[in-house]
């Protein structure tokens, strides 16, 4: 299992276009890729449950990776994330 704790900075914060993509780059992966925010929890690879979490600016999330190639996942995502400037 691999995890990185974020902190969104995005004023609009996780929004539609950009959760689009994060979730796009999960499904590049078989690991089972998780988002947790405080006592909400979803999978990262579907877009309802990241929309449905709500996660505005200021939000810390932990991404959790479980699988073969999950630092491979943790290490994009988190490209991902930065190259978006949500975090």
């Amino acid at each position: 299992m691999k995890k990185i704790n974020v902190t969104i900075i995005d004023p609009v914060g996780l929004h539609a276009r950009p959760a689009s993509v994060v979730v796009q780059a999960a499904n590049e992966f078989e690991s089972d890729i998780t988002i947790k925010n405080g006592s909400h929890e979803g999978n990262l690879k579907s877009i309802m449950n990241v929309m449905a979490m709500q996660i505005s600016e200021g939000t810390n999330i932990d991404i959790i990776a479980n699988g073969s190639d999950e630092e491979k996942a943790i290490e994009k995502l988190n490209e991902v994330l930065k190259t978006n400037k949500l975090i």
